[in-house]
């Protein structure tokens, strides 16, 4: 291809082919992609952006040039870093030419960071976003189970990591361990670390298997490149949101990772980690055996102290047949002395009832005279009853109610009169209007006078 344009810009002008745009589009990009087909670009990012596709589009700088750049969505999700600006990279791929702007830019396979000092700079960076956050405030990190029936592991099963966090955990309080496999460097091991984290939230305790009652996170030592999966955004929110207590156990114990400050508890080493997660059996035992003995031997002094207090007392109280006999003397003498006062009180009244010269004949005339009284007033209650007013003539008129006739405008509104003699009872009907009679003078004036005055049938 670099010999055919060679060959092209040698001869004359009016030997020199004709070419489309397309044509020629089509040439430079068949020759770009030729000589550039797999290339690594170190740069500075600026102008990161995600499309909604899940693309990402930006550009690689440095002093003197620019260069444009496109992650596609499958490739993005397993960056080992996510791509941010002012971030130096060294970015893997192949150069295309976009025939629609004249343009070219690099299609990326792979991203790493550029340089310790480049990683060291973006750690901070998170760091501070993190922290401002509020992912790593103290107040939100849980407490660590003090025996856990079952401890999760996530971490790489092959290697020491997890054969020390076994033989650590089988020596001190031998506990059943769940192993979650993943990955602990390079490209995706930060998705699969925070999905092994996820994944132990959502078992469900009354199923096999068991839910952890607290999960380790671990690794061994390395550079900071292979430690950078414990940095990622997506392992720090998996830790975030995890509803288990999580023991952070990542590299040498002078390496800190972002995992190590949103953790509930930073282990120095996998062995640490362990530690933290199981008492020592041995001296839960020697412990339990102090605390039964300091037990036993407090009741035994209490019952002790008790059983002396009671002997002091019982040697303070008489003798029982004593108080009995001392408690039936003194009810004796009491009922002595009532009964002698109650004769004294009958012979002190008798004494009053003969100075004031009363004597039974006088209080018998006294009975006699309120008898007489008494009957008197029956008499007079018996000549004003209802009965005595009837047999003196009067009769009592009442309508269908029950209630009392008082004049003939009144029985002529009943539809049925009752009239009461004083041996029986008439009733009838009122087919005639009666006669109105003048009443007596005076009698009006008296009679409005007491129409609030109850009847003397009414009862």
């Amino acid at each position: 291809m670099e010999d055919l344009f060679e060959s092209i810009s040698r001869r004359p002008d009016h030997e020199i082919p004709e070419f489309t745009v397309s044509e020629i589009s089509f040439e430079i990009k068949r020759f770009v992609e030729t000589a550039f087909g797999r290339v690594k670009i170190r740069g500075e990012i600026f102008g990161a952006k995600r499309a909604d596709s899940g693309h990402w589009y930006l550009s690689l700088k440095d002093e003197n040039a620019v260069i444009s750049a496109v992650v596609w969505r499958g490739v993005a999700l397993n960056l080992p870093v996510k791509p941010e600006d002012g971030l130096e990279v060294v970015a893997t791929g192949k150069i295309t030419t976009f025939s629609g702007k004249s343009s070219y830019q690099l299609v990326i396979e792979q991203m790493d960071v550029a340089g310790t000092g480049a990683l060291l700079k973006l750690l901070e960076e998170r760091k501070k976003q993190f922290a401002a956050e509020g992912l790593f405030d103290a107040a939100r990190k849980k407490n660590l189970p003090f025996l856990p029936q079952t401890i999760g592991v996530v971490t790489s099963a092959s290697g020491a990591v997890i054969r020390d966090i076994i033989h650590r955990v089988r020596d001190r309080f031998p506990s059943h361990i769940l192993l979650w496999p993943t990955p602990v460097q390079g490209e995706g091991a930060a998705a699969k670390i925070a999905a092994a984290v996820e994944g132990f939230n959502k078992f469900d305790g009354n199923k096999t298997p068991p839910r952890p009652d607290v999960i380790i996170v671990a690794r061994g030592g390395g550079s900071l490149e292979d430690l950078w999966p414990f940095n990622e955004e997506c392992v720090i929110r998996a830790v975030y949101a995890s509803q288990i207590p999580i023991i952070s156990a990542v590299g040498h114990e002078t390496d800190t990772m972002l995992i190590d400050y949103v953790s509930d508890k930073r282990a120095p080493t996998p062995t640490g980690a362990a530690e933290f997660a199981v008492p020592v059996r041995s001296e839960l035992t020697t412990q339990l055996n102090t605390l039964t003995a300091r037990l036993l031997n407090s009741g035994i002094r209490y019952i002790a102290e008790k059983q002396n207090i009671v002997q002091g007392l019982a040697r303070g109280i008489p003798n029982l047949e004593q108080i009995l006999f001392e408690a039936a003397q003194k009810f004796d003498d009491r009922i002595s002395r009532l009964n002698a006062a109650f004769k004294n009180l009958l012979e002190n009244k008798k004494s009053r009832l003969d100075a004031a010269g009363l004597r039974p004949f006088y209080i018998q005339n006294i009975f006699e005279k309120k008898q007489e009284n008494l009957n008197n007033l029956l008499l007079r209650l018996q000549s004003v009853s209802v009965e005595a007013v009837l047999k003196r003539g009067f009769a009592w008129v009442r309508n269908q109610d029950k209630k009392t006739v008082y004049s003939s405008e009144q029985a002529r509104s009943a539809r049925e009169i009752e009239i009461r003699f004083y041996d029986g009872s008439v009733k009838t009907g009122i087919s005639a209007e009666p006669t109105k009679a003048k009443p007596a003078k005076g009698l009006k004036q008296q009679r409005n006078k007491d129409e609030r005055q109850t009847d003397l049938f009414d009862f």
